[in-house]
């Protein structure tokens, strides 16, 4: 499902409960300095990660100053985040001129503690190549460096490296707890591109049976994945960006099922498996 971008007005973008994604949870705050913002969300551990800005964080007698720091966008440095227990209250003060927030969640029962990932604590990958148009970098923000400390929450930031070429290729999907060899994980992505007036395609395919839907998406559209093979493309001579949430159904781990017409380029694409593996 696409969600075009629109104003939000601090309200969630994907809602606890979610019709299509229910394991999953998102929202964009935007605060001017000294503006406060309070959520708890039942039922869903989540991570605060600012997109641009800087913001002090609160949940009970936990707080993390100056947590971001990035300027005018995505580009602008490396991401930080605060995890938040299941259904604890947090509090986010912006402490820079102005902040845009990212709120990711994953439905989970257990309460964990609370805990900072500051921009050296960040688990960095990068893999594919300029030659198979497959050239990326990874931040995962919750990734396997905090798997002991998060239940099925799994928050990066994925960027295309260069100018175009495609991402989550080749095509794979996680939508069917059957372990080994596939997980249920529901998935919500949103975009960014550099100029910001860039654009790409976001595919859904739901079976290997047929041709799938495709999207435009744009700078601020979000996406929302609960089934089917998803790769997407960002135009010739545009940066692309995403911010992506997993929440497991079962377990933390993403084990990924690719599309087999294609799974023989996963030995093309330099790094992919070790790219796979960090999903933890």
């Amino acid at each position: 499902m696409h969600i075009p971008p629109f104003d939000n007005r601090n309200d969630p973008i994907v809602a606890a409960n979610d019709d299509t994604v229910p394991l999953n949870y998102f929202n964009i705050v935007k605060l001017t300095a000294g503006e406060t913002y309070s959520y708890a969300v039942p039922g869903y551990e989540t991570c605060i990660v600012p997109a641009t800005g800087t913001v002090d964080v609160r949940i009970g007698s936990f707080s993390a100053k100056d947590v971001g720091g990035r300027g005018t966008d995505v580009w602008d440095g490396e991401p930080e985040g605060v995890y938040v227990p299941t259904g604890e209250a947090a509090e986010i003060t912006c402490r820079s001129e102005a902040a845009e927030v990212f709120v990711a969640g994953a439905k989970y029962d257990k309460v964990l503690e609370p805990f900072a990932v500051r921009a050296d604590e960040l688990d960095l990958v990068q893999y594919g190549s300029d030659d198979t148009k497959t050239h990326r970098k990874i931040k995962h923000i919750l990734g396997q460096k905090q798997k002991d400390k998060v239940g099925r929450l799994l928050v990066s930031e994925l960027y295309t490296v260069g100018q175009g070429g495609w991402s989550g290729f080749p095509s794979h999907k996680h939508d069917t707890d059957r372990l080994p060899d596939e997980t249920r994980h529901d998935e919500t992505y949103n975009f960014r591109f550099r100029p910001n007036y860039g654009s790409g395609v976001q595919i859904l395919q739901k079976d290997e049976a047929g041709p799938g839907e495709a999207h435009h998406i744009v700078d601020g559209s979000t996406i929302c994945i609960d089934k089917g093979y998803h790769p997407c493309v960002v135009m010739p001579g545009y940066e692309m960006y995403y911010f992506t949430i997993l929440g497991g159904l079962s377990q933390r781990s993403l084990v990924q099922y690719f599309e087999p017409t294609h799974a023989e380029q996963l030995h093309t694409i330099p790094g992919i498996l070790d790219m796979v593996a960090k999903f933890k």
